[in-house]
């Protein structure tokens, strides 16, 4: 079996080296990694390392961005099913994109990667380490296909404007890149501009990363990612001690002896990887009520017990998948409003996700991506 999968591959190697790409232009682009990758560009076929890479990707090409997609990983539809519901309505040929496994998994297959014939292959920067490990890119470097890194999710505070640079560079959409980057740089100095003008108390802030998606708790952030994004925002990271990492846990004796000022929950629709699980369900088009009545079942697990945050009912929960897209500056946005609402009664972060939808992506805007436990 493993001689017949070398036979296959070689004979990719040998089908896609034969190719010419005389209509585009090589440039040297460098990614989130460090790496010079050499590259044609515009790409015009492209496959991306995870499914979820589409957010960044509809960003910089509203009009068709599935026209450079020749394959995608598996994970939109259990991840976040109701964007990948509405994609898949508005371009129903989506359902018929080769899907890969993951790199950190060992299921991605490199074979039918180089079979698709790909100008590049976008891999996020955590599946580095496995990518090395099992020699995919020396393999794809004999057949001219190379890979690029970029991050939203490990450091994104730090890499979602070279990130989107970087996207806009393989595509040929440097100035949309740019006006996504100016919008996106407005937006979160509408929060810091006031706090630093104000410098108000900043309250302890527990971030629970998908919160009821299994029994255990609780799973936190670090000094990144939204643990960096509560600081933004003009909170403490109760976690940010505690957690090295951009990922990480805290027992429930910390979270009480900590006893933080507020509480917010990711959550999402993951009925697909938990069904019927205790996740606060909040995303594009979600049902608030339902989602609310989840978040208040979560305080009364022993880690909030007497706790500030479930006394004064400052608990929150915001879309988990902010946290792996670059639209991050919107949950900035409704953080601040929660943390010091005196400081922001005009801030709308809905109306800044409607601008973002309107400027720059393919699909109409639907709230559901947050709920407090202090609504109305």
């Amino acid at each position: 079996m493993r001689m017949l999968r070398r036979t296959a591959l070689a004979a990719a190697v040998l089908l896609v080296s034969s190719l010419g790409t005389a209509w585009a232009d090589k440039v040297t682009i460098r990614d989130v990694a460090g790496r010079d990758v050499d590259v044609e560009v515009p790409a015009r076929r492209v496959i991306l390392g995870e499914g979820r890479q589409i957010y960044f990707l509809a960003a910089l090409d509203r009009e068709a961005p599935f026209s450079h997609v020749v394959g995608w990983r598996d994970d939109l539809p259990k991840a976040d099913p109701e964007s990948y519901a509405a994609y898949l309505a508005k371009y129903p040929e989506i359902a018929q994109l080769p899907t890969f496994g993951g790199m950190k998994d060992g299921s991605f297959d490199v074979e039918q990667a180089v079979s698709l014939k790909p100008d590049v292959i976008i891999m996020n920067i955590d599946a580095k380490t496995a990518t090395e490990e099992a020699g995919y890119i020396e393999t794809l470097a004999k057949v001219g296909i190379p890979l690029v890194y970029v991050d939203f999710r490990e450091k994104p505070m730090v890499n979602t404007e070279p990130s989107m640079r970087i996207i806009g560079q393989l595509l040929a959409k440097n100035e949309i890149a740019e006006d996504f980057i100016a919008f996106r740089a407005k937006s979160i100095r509408e929060v810091t501009d006031v706090l630093d003008a104000e410098k108000p108390a900043r309250p302890l802030v527990f971030m629970e990363r998908a919160g009821g998606y299994s029994d255990d708790c609780c799973m936190s952030f670090g000094d990144e990612n939204f643990g960096r994004m509560v600081e933004i925002a003009g909170g403490i990271n109760m976690a940010k001690a505690m957690i090295p990492g951009t990922f990480g846990a805290v027992n429930p004796e910390q979270i009480i002896a900590s006893n933080p000022d507020q509480v917010i929950v990711t959550g999402g629709n993951w009925e697909g990887y938990v069904p019927g699980g205790n996740w606060v369900g909040v995303g594009y088009g979600a049902d608030e009520a339902a989602a609310r009545v989840k978040l208040e079942a979560l305080t009364k697990r022993p880690a909030f017990t007497g706790i500030k945050a479930v006394e004064t009912g400052q608990v929150h929960a915001i879309w988990h998948q902010f946290y792996n897209n670059p639209y991050q500056f919107v949950a900035i946005q409704q953080m601040a409003k929660w943390l010091h609402p005196d400081l922001f009664p005009g801030l709308d972060p809905e109306a800044t996700f409607k601008e973002l939808h309107a400027r720059f992506l393919p699909l109409d805007y639907k709230p559901g991506y947050f709920v407090s436990l202090t609504d109305e």
